[in-house]
């Protein structure tokens, strides 16, 4: 089981190859040259396009090779065109690759010159039907790498910038745009995938925000402190207070700062946990990470900030006071290289990935366990700042997500319950109550026979809600015109769940649930067809992480901040105690990205 993520492929017999340019004579070796010329590396992309007449020069225009975001792409897409183009030109293929919820991402992610070319969405998914000219159709996920070995590593090579982000999810996003607008001019991005957003990627649901300008346009009633009593509730009062306040009461602010920069939240519906609704999301129901992620990497290349993929953190580097002064950089096409900068934000996300130290943390939890993580969640970030002696906080805490789609690892929004989706087990009986907490939700689950349940929903909620599209996408949605078509169908007893749903029904008509107590129940499921997921527990996201204070400043095991080091989002710990409520993700890497950004540029600017 793999969760989802969808590559770039390029059909190299669909699109003209092109001759655009030359470099001067002796760049690059002869020996190279003829290699490909005479067929004896033909296997690789790079020979396909020498028997076609395209030289070196065509895609390497001089001898250097960036790992720059900006550039990646820059020579095949003039021959090729760019993923809208690639996406109409494999229309025909299922799924289609080059139409994903990635969006424009680096043909390099699947595409190799010199080596063979993989699939990039092997990594969560398996797709067998999909191929890609001169490589394989699968592709192991990103194996963790023994860091420790770079620990005395000194690198003869030394660039240098301004401020330095590590990560390219949303917290990373922000906070790098967060620090261009206060006026720091040389910003470098580093992801060690081929594509970059990270966990923010996979976003589903949305963004938590109390007391918005989307909430009182429709008369939603909610307020920061409503949200921060219901955060510490959630985290069973182990929440960091300050951290939380922090979230809460500046959580309307972030969803301005967005809507004010382009990226509008404005459709607000319910979570798990949450005493009214305040899960922003794009309007039409569009997954929140997609949306969100394409917007920041537009609004990144217009701010000009360099953004390195294939480029791996490998150490944190101090000065003789203690001050963060960079980090060694492990890049694909350059190698080891110092990276020298004024501060440095650590927005590396979680440890969803990482075997080891999942069992090491949580030995209780089943290594068979599934996760949604994306394949580079494997805890750099917190393994490198607690080596220089950053402090860690709940890193013990990790949450389960109650709703995996069973048969490929992609996490059922709960925006889709909070429509009004009902849960049931085999047997067609409700279990608990659909918008309660996930911890409660996924005990609830796992406690069902075969550790499975089924959210049963009705065309309205299809209609409404865009995240329920992959389920269909990957054919695993069950369908009935009936509520006893769809239980055969889907495996579940007719007779129970036909009294299920028309006891849910009557509740819905009251306005009131008296078996679980389901909170603002009122959307009936009475518009066929009727359809059913299939889900089950997966480790979702880490609660605990480095330690911030209130200015995002990473605090050592002395109680002290580091000087110039900084961190947001899924790395840190402090904010959910020891349970996330659905939406504060998002919420969480908005808020302090935009916090980790402005500190960094006060201690890059001087100020």
């Amino acid at each position: 089981m793999r969760f989802r993520v969808l590559p770039l492929l390029i059909s190299l017999s669909s699109v003209m190859l092109v001759h655009v340019g030359s470099v001067q004579a002796g760049v690059f070796p002869t020996d190279v040259e003829k290699a490909y010329a005479d067929g004896s590396k033909a296997a690789f992309l790079a020979g396909s396009h020498t028997k076609k007449g395209v030289d070196c020069a065509t895609c390497h225009p001089s001898a250097k090779i960036s790992d720059s975001e900006t550039e990646v792409n820059g020579q095949c897409v003039q021959c090729h065109g760019d993923a809208a183009a690639m996406g109409k030109a494999s229309a025909a293929v299922k799924p289609n690759p080059h139409d994903s919820h990635l969006g424009n991402i680096s043909c390099t992610a699947c595409h190799a010159g010199h080596a063979e070319s993989t699939v990039y969405c092997s990594n969560c998914h398996d797709f067998p039907s999909l191929k890609v000219p001169y490589g394989k159709a699968v592709d192991p996920a990103l194996a963790w790498e023994d860091l420790d070995q770079y620990k005395d590593v000194i690198p003869t090579r030394v660039e240098s910038t301004d401020l330095l982000i590590v990560g390219s999810g949303a917290a990373a996003s922000v906070a790098a745009l967060q620090a261009h607008e206060l006026g720091v001019k040389k910003i470098v991005m580093l992801e060690k995938q081929a594509i970059p957003g990270g966990n923010s990627q996979l976003a589903a649901g949305g963004m938590n925000a109390a007391g918005s300008r989307f909430q009182k346009a429709v008369g939603i009633d909610d307020n920061p402190e409503l949200m921060y009593k219901d955060t510490m509730k959630g985290g069973k009062e182990a929440n960091n207070p300050d951290l939380v306040k922090l979230l809460a009461y500046n959580s309307a602010e972030s969803i301005d700062w967005l809507a004010e920069r382009g990226a509008k939240l404005e459709s607000v519906g319910r979570g798990g946990g949450a005493s009214a609704p305040r899960m922003h999301g794009p309007a039409g129901g569009e997954f929140v990470g997609p949306y969100l992620q394409n917007f920041f990497k537009k609004a990144l290349r217009e701010a000009n900030v360099d953004l390195r993929l294939n480029s791996k953190m490998v150490r944190i580097v101090r000065d003789g006071q203690g001050a963060v002064t960079g980090v060694v950089v492990k890049s694909k096409h350059n190698g080891l290289y110092l990276l020298k900068a004024k501060a440095v934000v650590l927005a590396t996300g979680g440890i969803g990935r990482n075997k080891a130290l999942l069992k090491e943390l949580r030995p209780d939890i089943p290594e068979s366990t599934f996760t949604s993580n994306q394949p580079g969640s494997q805890g750099d970030g917190l393994i490198l700042a607690r080596n220089i002696g950053a402090a860690d906080v709940d890193v013990k805490e990790i949450q389960l997500n109650p709703t995996l789609l069973v048969g490929s690892p992609v996490i059922v929004s709960e925006r889709v319950r909070g429509a009004g989706a009902v849960f049931v087990n085999v047997e067609g009986k409700r279990f608990i109550s659909e918008l309660t907490t996930r911890d409660k939700t996924s005990a609830a689950v796992s406690a069902q026979t075969g550790g499975v349940a089924f959210e049963i929903f009705d065309q309205k909620v299809r209609d409404a809600v865009k995240q329920t599209a992959a389920a269909f996408e990957l054919g695993l949605a069950k369908e009935g015109a009936t509520l006893e078509e769809l239980a055969v169908n889907a495996g579940i007893d007719p007779k129970a769940l036909v009294a299920t749903i028309g006891k849910y029904n009557e509740y819905a008509k009251a306005g009131k649930d008296p078996d679980f107590d389901r909170p603002g129940i009122k959307d009936l499921v009475d518009t066929p067809p009727f359809y059913a997921i299939k889900i089950t527990p997966a480790i979702h996201h880490h609660m605990g992480g480095v330690k911030i204070d209130a200015e995002a400043r990473v605090i050592d095991t002395a109680g002290k901040p580091i000087d110039r080091l900084f961190a947001a989002g899924e790395v840190t710990g402090g904010v959910h105690g020891k349970n996330r409520l659905g939406g504060n993700a998002v919420s969480d890497t908005i808020t302090f990205g935009r916090i980790a950004g402005q500190s960094a540029a006060k201690a890059v600017l001087g100020k």
